[in-house]
């Protein structure tokens, strides 16, 4: 798997029809998306990357990208694009996509890259919020009754309890300000809802999660499937992303319902999508609409409203300026 290099971009290092320089920041028009994406992020980059971004211009017109890798790389999205599109496109040579974000280049962040490296990235550039040690990967997936968000699903494989407490109030708030669950339902994945089934940490976590509004207890593997239990379900990030990519191959192979194939990191002050390092073009296409979608929702700021009223997790700074 491709890691992408952390470190700064050099000015001249700079292509686009209208590119600012590193440093300055720059604000969007309203509507508009400026996303950041890794082109050198992928066991299939930068081809893969290459025809998501051209996928994902393509269908919103109001969308700009980033794209951080070597130029060559590009040229394939500048040739097949009109003329009048290719304003939209603005190439930084070789280094971090999560930088565009920390400096006000960029709105979003996209990458297929190695997970450890963007989340060590994205703390970094961006910071987490106060009370967040270990920001969690959230996806949301199909189920036979609508949707549930699942996290972790690979940012922490093994964290501790009050790690694991912070990722259900996060996934909570999550579920509330951008998928509009009012109370959701928080479910811990074990292998029995028997009171005492489970690991060490598994046995652990119901008296640290008795406190959230609507704590339902223990979940199995079925539970994720039918959505019936929980709206959010919380476990490590090991079992998280087992489930997660067990899930996805089965709805792809039994033609059962489609997701988005990406997942956001909560907890740290930016939006940051990670796609899968097997992500196929229509993949990164669909993480880099999920990313602006993200931000044109301001789902940092409608997260932060949800969570205002938990002491552990106040975040009162929502900018990174």
């Amino acid at each position: 798997m491709t890691r992408p290099i952390i470190g700064r971009v050099a000015p001249e290092q700079w292509r686009s029809t209208g590119a600012t320089a590193p440093g300055q920041r720059t604000v969007g028009e309203p509507g508009t998306a400026r996303i950041a994406v890794d082109l050198l992020g992928g066991d299939h980059a930068p081809a893969v990357v290459v025809d998501g971004a051209l996928r994902a211009v393509q269908d919103d017109p109001s969308l700009h990208l980033i794209l951080v890798g070597p130029a060559e790389a590009t040229d394939a999205v500048f040739a097949a694009l009109e003329p009048a599109q290719r304003h939209r496109i603005t190439v930084v040579l070789g280094d971090s996509a999560v930088r565009a974000v920390a400096e006000g280049r960029a709105d979003a962040v996209v990458s297929a890259g190695d997970t450890a490296v963007t989340v060590v990235s994205a703390t970094r550039a961006l910071g987490c919020w106060p009370g967040v040690r270990r920001p969690p990967l959230a996806a949301v997936l199909p189920t036979a009754t609508g949707h549930l968000v699942l996290l972790d699903v690979g940012s922490t494989v093994d964290p501790d309890a009050e790690t694991l407490a912070v990722h259900a109030r996060l996934g909570a708030a999550y579920a509330t300000a951008v998928h509009d669950v009012p109370e959701p339902r928080v479910g811990l994945l074990t292998i029995g809802t028997e009171p005492g089934k489970g690991d060490r940490l598994r046995r652990a976590m119901p008296r640290r999660l008795a406190g959230l509004p609507r704590y339902i207890g223990l979940v199995e593997g079925h539970d994720v499937v039918l959505g019936e239990a929980a709206d959010v379900v919380v476990t490590d990030g090991f079992t998280g992303n087992v489930l997660l990519k067990a899930l996805e191959a089965s709805y792809s192979r039994l033609g059962g319902p489609e997701s988005t194939r990406a997942a956001v990191l909560l907890g740290v002050k930016g939006v940051v999508v990670v796609c899968h390092g097997a992500a196929t073009g229509a993949d990164l296409a669909g993480g880099i609409a999920f990313a602006a979608d993200l931000h044109r929702r301001a789902a940092i700021a409608a997260i932060v409203t949800s969570l205002s009223d938990n002491p552990v997790l106040t975040y009162n700074e929502v900018s990174h300026d």
